[in-house]
């Protein structure tokens, strides 16, 4: 299974910065303010050559009350999530009580554990260390999060002990699931297992009118029609706030686990309640993740003309940000268009990994010039010469030219508009990469 890296340390030290640059994203609240993070984050993070999830978590101090002490159990428990934690502590100020104190708690628990002194940036880097060594938690690893100095060599070291273990899980999902690899989430008693069930013909996953029965991920490999799938369903995610109990916090992470190691990913939806936070942040997940997306919303039997007009109008407002993923009104109870969804899985596995030739791509590109004109940039037009695929699952574009980094997001949408049309992509997001070719008359350094 995929690698879970966990961050933890008291207030400001800096872990949200490293989650952004981890996950390549803003998602994490960055301030210089103590205690912005309230609960703990799951993020996809890349680098380089490794997958992983990394978990943020708030700051711990050792004297919470209120909401603090209950943001501090959330670092406290996703230091029992983690497969490995990255300790952080602030190298311009120096050892804190409760930096001691935290490390404390990392040698009792027998987690990896990495020192990770942040900050190290424009000082001397041998003063910054020296406090804390005497921390007794082995080497430690100088780092700056907000530029990105150290954290390649940090999370190299910190992944190098699973990498082995990573390779073999995939190899044995490999040889034990068939087909397309479709993924089953959302939140508790949504009908995740009722859909499971219905889809292999079969009680094969138990079912209980009760949240959170499922606590662990199962892989069920199947036939239908000659064709070959395994699904995988999951644990439900729900809020934090309502998750109470040791087995189903860990769950959640298994989920997310699951993602990775699908293909193709229906995130079922309860139609006899709006759309939450919780159903945006999995389909999120999902298309950070890279996988194919299909919406499935369930419980669509015996409702009344007015709701059903309602939880449409909720779909097409909330999930305007994936307009290319296909939404199946279903009821996994009774099989109402159940089967539907099995058209929208193939064209989405086939978007996924289709391959298209250089000659192709760049004709596409051509065209998209040619109707709308990328803009001048200090007086010189940006020039987009060639597009070759770089990737499947998600779909990747190089799109070769010069000043490409200067191109407008509106421009980059409108390519990834026009390719996704042409392409005929469904189902799946387009990662698209601008490379800009060197001036040959540029003055050398």
């Amino acid at each position: 299974m995929i690698p879970v890296i966990a961050l933890v340390g008291r207030p400001n030290v800096g872990k949200s910065t490293l989650f952004n640059r981890l996950t390549k994203s803003r998602d994490a609240l960055v301030a210089d303010y103590p205690g912005l993070t309230r609960d703990r984050k799951y993020g996809d993070g890349k680098l380089g050559e490794h997958d992983f999830i990394v978990i943020d978590t708030g700051g711990i101090t050792g004297d919470e009350q209120g909401i603090d002490e209950k943001m501090a159990s959330q670092s406290l428990q996703a230091i029992e999530e983690a497969d490995a934690v990255l300790f952080l502590v602030d190298g311009r100020h120096g050892l804190n009580p409760a930096d001691e104190m935290i490390a404390n708690h990392l040698r009792r628990s027998s987690k990896p554990t990495y020192l990770v002194v942040n900050k190290t940036d424009g000082i001397n880097e041998d003063i910054a260390l020296a406090d804390f060594y005497s921390v007794g938690l082995g080497s430690l690893y100088p780092i700056a999060a907000a530029h990105g100095k150290g954290v390649r060599s940090l999370i190299d070291t910190a992944l190098a002990p699973f990498a082995e273990q990573v390779a073999e899980a995939r190899d044995q999902i490999q040889l034990e699931s068939k087909g397309i690899r479709i993924g089953v989430v959302g939140r508790p008693n949504v009908g995740k297992s009722t859909l499971v069930n219905r889809m292999l013909g079969e009680d094969r996953v138990v079912v209980y009118d009760m949240p959170g029965t499922t606590r662990d991920s199962v892989y069920i490999p199947y036939q239908r029609h000659d064709k070959e799938y395994t699904l995988i369903d999951t644990a439900g995610v729900r809020r934090r706030k309502h998750v109470k109990e040791a087995v189903e916090k860990f769950s959640i992470v298994k989920t997310l686990q699951a993602i990775q190691d699908a293909n193709v990913v229906i995130c079922v939806i309860d139609a006899h309640e709006d759309l939450v936070e919780q159903d945006l942040h999995m389909i999120g997940y999902v298309l950070d993740a890279g996988r194919g997306l299909v919406i499935a919303i369930n419980k669509w039997d015996g409702m009344q003309k007015d709701e059903r007009e309602h939880i449409k109008k909720e779909v097409e407002r909330r999930l305007g940000f994936v307009p290319y993923a296909k939404v199946h009104y279903i009821s996994a109870l009774h099989g109402t268009a159940v089967g539907d969804l099995y058209d929208t899985i193939e064209e989405t596995y086939d978007s996924c990994y289709s391959k298209w030739s250089t000659n192709r791509l760049t004709k596409i590109l051509e065209d998209a010039v040619s109707e709308h004109q990328p803009p001048m940039v200090k007086g010189r037009r940006i020039k987009l010469r060639y597009a070759h695929q770089g990737g499947s699952n998600p779909p990747r574009i190089v799109v070769h030219g010069n000043q490409t980094d200067a191109l407008p997001g509106s421009y980059k949408r409108y390519l990834e508009n026009k390719f996704r049309t042409v392409l005929n992509i469904t189902g799946t997001p387009i990662s698209f990469e601008f490379r800009s070719s060197e001036n040959p008359y540029a003055p050398k350094k």
